[in-house]
Order: C-alpha cells, then structure tokens, then sequence
C-alpha cells in the first residue's frame, strides 16, 4: 500500500480558528501554529473501505497473517495514515467482550444488558497497546530512534514494549512515589530507562514535552494523535462483540481522557461514512480525588461550543489548583490525573454522544474492583471505576435499567496487586475476601473449609 496523500489523511489542529493542517509524516503532537491539539483526519471519499462492518472480521480466518491477527490493524482502512511496511503489531487487540448476568444481576439490570470489555488481555496487560501499535507504527515512518512518556504505569509498559520490539530508546518519567510497581516492573523488564521526577504526573507530563521537544524525541503519550487513531478500534472491537449493532451506553474511566476522545472520534467516523447509523451514550467516570472533568464539565459548565472552548475557565481551574499546591491522589493509580492533556477532545466525545460525567470514591472503587473480581474477570482498579460510576447511574435513573450497556476494563489486575491485597487482607469493603489463618492440624482445616 502507497503512504496516504496529505489528501487521504492529514493532521489538523481542532481550533477552529486555525485548523492548521500538517502531512502525516511530520511528528507534531501539538499545533506548530497555535499550540492546540491535533487531530488525524480522512478524505473518507478517497479511501477504499469495506461497505460493512461486518466484513472487517472476515480477517479473523487469515490468523497467518500478523495485520490481520492484530484487534487494531484489520481494522486499517479506518485508520490509514501510514503504509503496511510501517505497521508494528505484537498481536494486540486479542480481546474479550464479556456478558456478565451475575453482575448484572446484582446491579439490577436485566440479563443480557451489562458487557465488561476487557482490555487486559493485550500483550502489556492494558488497553494502552491499541495506541502503541499505531504511535509506534508512526515513529517508524518518520525515522524515530528514541521515544518518551510520562506515566502511572501502564503507558511505561506498553511504551517500553513496543520501543523493544522496534529497536527504539525508550525514556519513563515517572512522578515519586506515584506508580504502580506491578506496572513499572514491566517497564524495567522490557529494557526502558526510568527516570524519577520529585512531582506528580502532572509535572512529569510537562517536563517530558519540554525534553522530547528540545531533544527531538519521539512522545508517546496520548497527546500525539495517532495513539488515539488505535484506540479507536476498542470500538469497533465492541461493536463487533455485540454483532455490530450499536450499545445504548459506554462508560469508560477518565484520566489523561485519551480512551473518550477516541471513541467518541470512532463513532463520528463510522457514522460519517455510514456504518452505523446512531452514536451510543458516553459516560466518563473520575475519581474524586482526581476530578478535574468532572468539575469543569458539571460544576463549570465547560462544554465543546463547536470547538470554541472557553479556555478562561480551564486557566482559572488550573491557576486555582497550583495557588492551592493540589496534588491528585486515588488508589486508582491509572487516572490520577489532574491536567489531562486530552481535556478538549473528551469534550468533543461528549457533545458527539450526548455525554455524561461522574466522579466515584476510592471506597466505591474498591468495592466495584472486588465484585467484578469476584463475577468473572480482575481488572486495575481505575478500571473498576466504570461499575462504581454505573451504580451512581442507575440509582440515579441515568442508565436504564434494560439498557444495553458496555463497561471498558483497562487493565489486568496483577498491574496494582498490592492494592486487591491489602482490600481484602486488612477488610476494606463489604465484598472483602480475606485469607483464613488456621493450625497445621488436619480437623481444624477441614472446620474452615
């Protein structure tokens, strides 16, 4: 396949204002003009594509073939900003769309409405390696030799996977104290070189676009907009689960918000050239101790406008949280986020699907964390935000209760094993399972069985 034409698929900054457009093969990640963000658009009309949906998972019979294997790249012709010979894949994707009745049952929805979409089967152990494979698959065509992130753990892993299998440098910025070592663990395995910054991710986040700038490194965080190109196929992986028929609702945790601007970017696609025919809901959960969007979007009223977002009122949320020196702190490692780089886009993801935003607490968190555990599949516990958000949903007429309704699980849950321990050994919740000390005596064992 040729490289795509600036006409088949260019950068563009979503201010629409400057709407600067920039070709593929630049590596950006912020608009040289105005500083916004960017975005990979199409020219839909001049890209082949199948006619249905449907058709993507006929690839799944050519499992020989890596492009096809992969849950990101058979979805390519949706995503086609840079050619086949550049395209890194490690078989990521491989994803499950589980229909859960007994949580379903204990929430009170009806059988067959309540899906877990869990991305902790990807080769990192999180949703991330959607993005990576196409970050990745970027930098290889325009000639990258070192890569960057600042993270809470699971973009480190995923980063330092992919810049291994690339034969890319890889730099972790990491804020002290501030990780998960079942994911740092993996950055350390996978050869990339940490660095620990006496801050929290916020910081960690400015400092590396300040060095990748500098030093011309290639960022991988979700600023740049081609790793949210591949995590629009967590999507179309949904919609295929559900035999390509559209949810009534997708609730996805917040964080940095690269997950809900890129669903909110597939499903306007897919609408735009006519695969589907609605958009589902969208509601992003926070942590209260992290809630940025939750108090810009529901206290402040800070909205999408057609893309003139009121810039004043993120400055004055922002000058007040340095003012009063606040630092995010959540047992959700994964979206303990204060500045999320992605705010704008979410906003826009939410105005596409007629969004909604919560912010759950650590308890709530823990708590929803040990009963999906408990009802099929373990997940981190930013993850576990979504069904602590869902309560909140339902009891509040929200989500309906016969509602078909997909929650995205983001990562395994040995990313944060320290946390799923210490909740049930030290009996943090009502759905605690704490291990039963008893004597090396064989009665006394059979009394606990």
């Amino acid at each position: 396949m040729a490289m795509p034409s600036r006409e088949t698929a260019w950068q563009e900054c979503i201010n629409p204002d400057c709407r600067a457009q920039f070709e593929c093969a630049r590596a950006l990640f912020k608009c040289p003009q105005c500083g916004d963000l960017l975005d990979i658009r199409y020219d839909w009309d001049r890209i082949a594509r199948p006619s249905r949906l449907s058709a993507f998972a006929d690839r799944w019979a050519r499992r020989d073939q890596p492009l096809d294997f992969s849950g990101v790249w058979r979805f390519r012709e949706l995503l086609d900003f840079c050619p086949d010979a550049c395209k890194v894949t490690l078989g990521e994707g491989q994803t499950l769309l589980e229909r859960n009745d007994r949580l379903a049952s204990q929430l009170g929805i009806k059988p067959g409405r309540l899906f877990l979409q869990y991305e902790g089967l990807n080769p990192s152990g999180s949703f991330k390696d959607n993005g990576m494979t196409a970050a990745f698959s970027h930098a290889c065509m325009v000639g990258a030799r070192s890569s960057a992130c600042a993270s809470t753990g699971n973009t480190s892993a995923s980063m330092s996977l992919y810049a291994h299998a690339c034969g890319l440098k890889c730099t972790v910025f990491i804020g002290s104290g501030r990780i998960a070592f079942g994911k740092l663990s993996q950055a350390m395995d996978y050869g990339g070189h940490t660095i620990q910054i006496r801050g929290d991710f916020d910081d960690c986040m400015r400092q590396v676009q300040a060095v990748c700038a500098r030093e011309g490194i290639y960022l991988v965080n979700s600023l740049n907009p081609f790793r949210l190109e591949g995590q629009k196929t967590i999507m179309y992986r949904v919609l295929e689960g559900l035999g390509w028929e559209v949810p009534d609702w997708i609730i996805v945790p917040g964080g940095n918000l690269g997950n809900s601007s890129a669903f909110g970017k597939a499903f306007a696609e897919l609408r735009r050239v006519g695969l589907i025919d609605r958009v589902p809901r969208l509601a992003v959960v926070n942590a209260t101790g992290a809630n940025t969007l939750t108090q810009l979007f529901n206290e402040r009223g800070l909205r999408w406008n057609d893309g003139r977002v009121d810039q004043a009122v993120i400055d004055a949320y922002y000058d007040d949280l340095t003012q009063r020196g606040f630092s995010p702190h959540t047992c959700a490692s994964a979206i303990e986020i204060s500045r999320p780089v992605n705010l704008k886009k979410c906003l826009r993801a939410l105005d596409i699907c007629n969004g909604v935003v919560l912010a759950v607490r650590d308890e709530e968190i823990l708590d929803a964390k040990a009963q999906i555990g408990a009802t099929g599949l373990g997940c981190e516990p930013a993850s576990a935000a979504t069904i602590a958000g869902l309560k909140h949903l339902l009891a509040d007429g929200v989500v309906g209760r016969d509602e078909r309704v997909v929650c995205v699980l983001t990562g395994h849950p040995l990313k944060d094993p320290n946390v799923t321990v210490e909740y049930h050994r030290d009996r943090k919740g009502a759905f605690s399972n704490p291990p039963v000390e008893v004597p090396n005596d064989l009665e006394q064992i059979i009394r606990h069985l």
